[in-house]
């Protein structure tokens, strides 16, 4: 018997800034996932990934951050999720990857909290867990974390069988 393809489904889920988005983000993006068939380790991989980015959003995102949208594409391969705010921006150069330290600054300028030796750790959490993070943040456009991982499809998933 030949398995078709898995059809592609998009969905997207708008939060205002506040707390309780997270787990309610968790829940219905892994009862998605889960309901849709994914496996449930790429699920959990997906979930660990999807909430470090949201809980960056409440924790470095600013005042200006009002809300933030998650969205999420799934087809036959893999997972795509856009975790994406309406906040400021970064500045270019103010180390937004862990593994390209930003450039060196006088003793009383006053640090961003995304380059506190402490920070950074969320985006390794992320890169752990999915097969590509890339962030995409400028002045006046606000941000966006593309987390990508290969996913894999049980024969009976729902998904699988409605395509």
């Amino acid at each position: 018997m030949r398995v078709k393809p898995v059809s592609d489904v998009k969905f997207c889920l708008v939060f205002q800034r506040e707390t309780l988005s997270v787990p309610v983000m968790r829940r219905v993006l892994g009862d998605t996932l889960l309901g849709l068939g994914v496996d449930n380790e790429s699920v959990y991989d997906i979930l660990l990934a999807a909430t470090e980015a949201c809980t960056n959003v409440l924790t470095h995102g600013g005042r200006q951050v009002r809300g933030y949208a998650v969205v999420t594409s799934v087809g036959a391969v893999g997972c795509q999720v856009e975790v994406a705010d309406d906040g400021a921006g970064l500045p270019p150069g103010t180390g937004t990857r862990p593994d390209h330290p930003p450039a060196p600054r006088a003793p009383e300028a006053e640090l961003p909290v995304a380059q506190l030796p402490e920070s950074g750790r969320g985006l390794a959490v992320m890169r752990a867990c999915v097969d590509n993070v890339t962030l995409d943040s400028r002045p006046g456009h606000g941000t966006v974390v593309t987390m990508r991982k290969r996913i894999r499809w049980p024969e009976d998933a729902p998904l699988r069988a409605a395509s």
